[in-house]
């Protein structure tokens, strides 16, 4: 039957966002997630926990209450990392979709607890500078609240070193992995497609290289803002 859910569109955007996550191969079983807000109704739908992308439907997609964190619609837990969501959306009023991952070449970062430096204008025309590193989160953290202090450290990389999330549309988690967002739930997948795009190339720079091989400022600046900003001019109007 189809869904008759007031959210269906959302729940049907949703899916497509998770299935494309599979289909560019940046998750492997179920190791990963999409979510989009729909501020205007104070809601956001996200993948449920551990489900099968293969057999996923859409009226499996649990809609979770902006204000509260809680299930509003769907009979099935919202992924484990749903709290992570919620305080990013609560945080950054201009997230409209957030993806979290467990990509080859960004975890591979994350887990050598390594930024990725701005090497080129590949990283440069979506990432304004360094794709960020959080710090650790403690024991304390990771056994009281884990998947709610995983945002609470993000927020707080992002307000210590005065970062734009809109500049910056994503993270690495140490030893974890990346999160990524955009205006809705498939540009935060496009944002992931690609970070693990600059996650690679910034490896295979290293290896040839030997060392970082940081971009100039000057240089970085020009891609980023022919793209973002009001004077961007890249592509149509």
């Amino acid at each position: 039957m189809p869904d008759k859910s007031p959210y269906s569109e959302l729940k049907e955007r949703v899916l497509e966002a998770n299935l494309k996550l599979v289909k560019e191969g940046l998750v492997v079983l179920t190791w990963g997630n999409a979510s989009e807000v729909d501020r205007e109704r104070g809601v956001y739908a996200i993948k449920p926990s551990g489900v099968s992308y293969e057999t996923m439907k859409s009226d499996d997609i649990v809609i979770v209450s902006l204000e509260t964190g809680e299930v509003v619609e769907g009979s099935l837990r919202p992924s484990s990392d749903s709290p992570t969501h919620h305080v990013l959306y609560k945080a950054f009023p201009s997230l409209g979709g957030i993806v979290h991952t467990h990509s080859e070449k960004a975890v591979s970062w994350a887990q050598a607890n390594r930024e990725i430096p701005c090497m080129g204008t590949t990283h440069a025309d979506t990432f304004y500078g360094s794709v960020p590193l959080t710090r650790r989160l403690t024991e304390k953290e990771i056994n009281d609240a884990y998947e709610v202090n995983s945002g609470k450290v993000i927020v707080e990389h992002f307000t210590e070193k005065k970062l734009n999330p809109e500049h910056v549309p994503g993270v690495l988690l140490p030893f974890h992995g990346p999160f990524t967002w955009g205006k809705n739930g498939m540009d935060a997948v496009k944002n992931s497609i690609i970070l693990e795009e600059v996650a690679k190339m910034a490896m295979n720079t290293l290896l040839i290289a030997g060392k970082s091989m940081e971009a100039p400022d000057y240089l970085k600046d020009k891609h980023f803002l022919r793209k973002h900003g009001p004077g961007a001019y890249y592509g149509q109007k």
